[in-house]
């Protein structure tokens, strides 16, 4: 007995940000929060960041697209979406790794907040030095 997939889900991570991605088959419909990709996100390069993976693996309108994302600023948000959509892809395609590896989809950006330290204004920032 095989249960046919109805959804494949994957999580992508960016600074702060978590996004719970799920691809359903489907004509390219995308749902963030309960809202359409261009209510969600205002600017146009965050929607492109959004579905760009679609069109490096060439499955743009293939599948529609539910997002639960919380935590981190717009952009950091739109690149977790970004890294989920690959992660979800590569479980429903395979074959396309090298691609969305190519594209550096896959790897996670390191790249986190550096922390303040005692002393200075912010993490590198210190005060203005005088003499007296």
């Amino acid at each position: 007995m095989s249960e046919e997939i109805r959804y494949y889900e994957a999580v992508g991570r960016r600074k702060r940000s978590v996004a719970r991605v799920r691809l359903y088959p489907g004509e390219g419909e995308v749902v963030i929060n309960g809202k359409s990709l261009k209510d969600y996100f205002g600017r146009p390069q965050d929607w492109v960041s959004v579905t760009e993976p679609f069109k490096v693996t060439n499955n743009e309108g293939r599948f529609n697209l539910s997002v639960l994302v919380n935590g981190g600023g717009v952009t950091g948000q739109s690149e977790a979406i970004r890294h989920g959509v690959a992660r979800a892809l590569l479980v429903a395609d395979p074959p396309s790794r090298a691609v969305l590896k190519r594209a550096g989809f896959l790897t996670r950006d390191p790249r986190e907040k550096e922390r303040k330290k005692p002393g200075l204004k912010r993490a590198r920032k210190a005060p203005q030095y005088t003499k007296r």
